[in-house]
């Protein structure tokens, strides 16, 4: 009798399907906005007439706030928490998405990237704090799975993004008479965003939000245990998923951001029908992560994350190899295999981290500095050698993610080791 007694008395499992929707929201969001700065390198290139190299400084502007913010957005979450830290975020973000506007009344290059450096910073907060906020929301076996779906949103969010970009901002240049009207394309599209962001943020700041404090991180080591002292360095799984989540995001930015130009080049004879197909490409990644939350529940998430690297390499392998329409549609399809990379290797990287888990999240979103990188070398390869003999570039970063999640993603030591 007072076994059963013991048992009626504990807690049951909180609900959070309600802050789950919430933050979920938030992914498309950040989807939308990340995958529309893309779309800007092929504006930027007909405006100021650059190279592939200097028009990927959009990507390299958006991605290096990453980098610079990352750290500070961690220890903003530990100082106001994951909502605090969501709505602050999104109103950076509507700095930023305002600032298109001058840029464009000036035509101002430095301006331009200057908007896209602020607004990726406010995209920076709001990941590193919904990434591992839906990590959390649940038990850790099933946080890879968790985060493949809300990824799925992101990917809702990249799939519209080149849509609008098609509709509104890629226009024919021989249409429009300056230089001015080419870049005043933008104004309407963020201003719009701006109010929307805007919105958002205020919502987001009424909304009840649970205050997690017994998270993963304090269920796996006693309140007051060293290892969280120790650096985050001393974690092979979490070093190795930085790489990943660096080479990941680099490759997943430069293919879609060349991908105009590319298909343009393979036979396509407008932007805007180049600009659809690239929202198939994120339209692929959609499907995948839908798809890939139901089979993670059948296979681990290591050996998924290893055989979509290895299949993403076999497509863009052959998107080298050939031209048309096969060296157009299988780079397309590139974009189902990326689908659930970032939220696995994401998973992966922090996963036995315990009390240390915001430092392995702000490590990893710091990693999307590859968003930077990558796409400038590619870029500047495809200056040099064509797209296509540049793709060598990717597919080093395709079979790295293939090898972390077949053995790289083993954690070395545990965080009691």
């Amino acid at each position: 009798m007072a076994t059963r007694s013991e048992i009626s008395t504990v807690p049951s499992t909180p609900d959070y399907t309600g802050p789950f929707i919430t933050v979920t929201a938030l992914f498309f969001i950040f989807g939308f906005i990340t995958t529309l700065n893309m779309a800007l390198v092929p504006h930027l290139r007909s405006i100021f007439s650059l190279g592939y190299a200097w028009a990927m400084l959009a990507d390299s502007a958006f991605f290096l706030a990453y980098f610079v913010f990352s750290a500070p957005s961690s220890k903003l979450i530990e100082i106001i928490g994951y909502k605090q830290t969501m709505v602050v975020s999104l109103f950076v973000q509507v700095v930023g998405a305002l600032m298109f506007v001058p840029a464009a009344e000036l035509v101002n290059f430095p301006l331009f990237l200057s908007a896209v450096f602020i607004v990726g910073a406010g995209v920076t907060g709001l990941q590193t704090a919904a990434n591992p906020y839906v990590v959390i929301l649940g038990p850790e076996h099933s946080a890879p799975a968790r985060l493949t779906l809300a990824q799925a949103f992101n990917s809702i969010g990249a799939a519209l993004a080149p849509v609008v970009a098609g509709a509104f901002i890629l226009t024919d240049p021989a249409k429009l008479d300056s230089q001015a009207s080419i870049a005043g394309t933008v104004k309407a599209p963020y201003m719009l965003i701006a109010a929307g962001l805007l919105l958002l943020g205020i919502a987001v700041a009424f909304m009840r939000l649970p205050q997690i404090t017994q998270t993963q991180a304090s269920r796996l080591a006693p309140e007051g245990d060293l290892a969280a002292t120790r650096s985050i360095w001393r974690y092979r799984h979490t070093v190795l998923g930085t790489l990943g989540i660096f080479l990941y995001v680099g490759v997943e930015v430069g293919l879609a951001s060349i991908a105009v130009n590319y298909f343009k080049n393979q036979g396509m004879s407008s932007a805007r029908t180049a600009s659809f197909l690239v929202s198939l490409y994120w339209f692929g990644a959609l499907v995948g992560r839908l798809l890939g939350s139901w089979m993670l529940t059948r296979i681990t998430s290591g050996r998924l994350l290893g055989a979509f690297g290895i299949a993403a390499a076999l497509f863009l392998s052959a998107s080298m190899l050939t031209s048309g329409q096969v060296a157009i549609w299988t780079l397309v399809l590139c974009g189902f295999f990326n689908s659930i990379m970032f939220p696995n290797i994401f998973a992966l990287g922090i996963a036995g981290l315990g009390p240390m888990t915001s430092k392995g999240s702000g490590l990893l979103m710091t990693a999307c500095l590859g968003g930077a990188v990558v796409p400038f070398l590619l870029g500047a390869l495809a200056d040099k050698i064509g797209i296509q003999h540049a793709f060598v570039l990717p597919l080093f970063c395709y079979l790295f993610i293939a090898y972390y999640g077949l053995w790289g993603s083993k954690p070395a030591q545990s965080i009691s080791a």
